[in-house]
């Protein structure tokens, strides 16, 4: 894998994302316990009974939880937990500790449309040679097949964001509403809604949050980024792009959505009042409805996404992420052992499931507890047999680009001057597409359209 140079604004600042030209060395562990082989399995196990400290980034809400019930399994391992607060901080903080050559923890959260450009950074481990193989059957195949890719293992799965719709009943009954099973459907619910009180919206898109936009085109069947190597494509005019736009083109056109920011105290007090009607988001929302919109409570149901042919069910994955070991660990055999325990023991899935994370492991989507789960939130709803039948309709394909955290940085400036100005999402896409293909070739990418 070779190895560039990144050197934009990424997320809110200037960070600097080291992929210098030269081939990338597979780092291997230099101090493992005891008589272990250095980055094998046992190195694992020798570097946990001896011991150590670790520092770990991330923004979820369960890790003090899960690092204080790993500190208790193994209590010769101090770890160091620092609240990244969100994905983008998180990120940019990354690439300026890759970039300074040191500052970056031993294990960090990532996720998963975040990890190629880390991978070509050759700033995290592969944990191949740790056994991580071995672990493959633990998880569904969308959150694996993206920490499993370029030819190594660069992280395990923490959760996974099938998208399902997300709809407030109370609203839905007062107006006399159908959950919507096509877009179109969708379409005429939000002109209902809007015809009968107009401070009322069907959903909310501002048309910054490019991770929401590319799961629809994904929903939507459309697959504009194709990575060979260094050989890239870049197409946001293929037909499930557009189909999409189309869509989302005449929610915008006819003032259907409110155009309120997601995660902004409007938007909450939005969802608790149910004024912004309903939420195609991944299956991790349900956490983030009961601490955000607590006044929602019992108003609120979970269905599959809308289709755009009214076929079988087809969905997205929305968000996710994983854990890696950073290549500036100076303990990577116990950064790896942290790192398993923390994304594949049942102790440590317990503590994320209790605090409403969605997991990315079979048995505990599959295991009767959980699919029976009654949310008193959702009316008593057991939401998770609709999440779980979502996790098992994503559609397959979809790629992200190498430089994703970039073409995210730039979406509000594209894609979403269309919302601003009314017009066309297929020009904004356009925009979009020209500004990645320019930066991707200057990165010494081949880049077609």
């Amino acid at each position: 894998m070779r190895k560039r140079t990144l050197v934009r604004g990424i997320a809110t600042g200037a960070a600097a994302l080291l992929i210098g030209a030269g081939l990338a060395a597979c780092a291997g562990d230099t101090t493992p316990g005891n008589d272990a082989e250095p980055g094998s399995a046992d190195a694992i196990e020798a570097a946990l009974e001896e011991g150590g400290e670790l520092t770990y980034w991330t923004w979820t809400p369960s890790a003090e939880a899960q690092v204080e019930a790993f500190q208790d399994a193994y209590p010769n391992v101090e770890v160091t937990v620092v609240n990244t607060a969100s994905a983008n901080d998180n990120n940019l903080k990354l690439q300026n500790a890759i970039a300074a050559g040191s500052g970056a923890p031993d294990v960090v959260q990532v996720e998963y449309q975040s990890l190629p450009q880390f991978i070509l950074s050759d700033s995290l481990l592969d944990l191949t040679d740790y056994g991580f193989g071995e672990l493959e059957d633990l998880y569904t195949p969308g959150p694996w097949g993206a920490v499993a890719q370029q030819g190594g293992i660069w992280g395990l799965p923490q959760d996974s964001g099938p998208m399902a719709l997300f709809y407030n009943k109370r609203v839905f009954d007062e107006f006399g509403l159908e959950v919507p099973t096509t877009w179109d459907e969708y379409i005429e619910a939000g002109r209902a809604l809007q015809a009968a009180d107009p401070e009322y919206f069907i959903t909310n898109d501002s048309g910054t949050d490019a991770g929401f936009g590319t799961s629809m085109i994904w929903q939507a069947g459309g697959r504009p980024f194709q990575a060979d190597g260094e050989n890239i494509t870049v197409d946001l005019a293929d037909e499930g792009t557009q189909k999409w736009a189309s869509t989302w083109d005449t929610l915008v056109q006819e003032d259907l959505m409110s155009q309120i920011s997601g995660w902004t105290d409007e938007w909450f007090a939005g969802l608790a009042s149910g004024k912004i009607a309903t939420l195609p988001i991944g299956a991790w929302m349900p956490g983030v409805f009961e601490s955000g919109a607590a006044d929602g409570a019992g108003d609120w149901r979970v269905a599959p996404m809308p289709t755009y042919d009214g076929g079988a069910a087809v969905t997205a994955e929305n968000g996710g992420s994983s854990e890696a070991v950073t290549k500036q660990s100076k303990n990577p055999a116990l950064a790896a052992g942290f790192l398993k325990w923390l994304n594949s023991s049942e102790d440590s899935i317990d503590v994320f499931l209790e605090s409403g994370g969605f997991p990315a492991t079979v048995a505990d989507l599959n295991s009767d507890d959980f699919l029976n789960y009654e949310s008193d939130y959702f009316g008593g709803q057991k939401i998770n047999e609709v999440l779980v039948e979502a996790a098992n309709s994503v559609s397959t394909g979809w790629q992200y680009l190498p430089w994703q955290s970039y073409a995210n940085s730039i979406y509000a400036d594209t894609v979403g001057q269309a919302y601003l100005n009314k017009t066309s999402i297929a020009d904004g896409l356009a925009a979009w597409q020209q500004q990645n293909v320019t930066y991707g070739s200057e990165q010494g990418f081949t880049v077609s359209e």
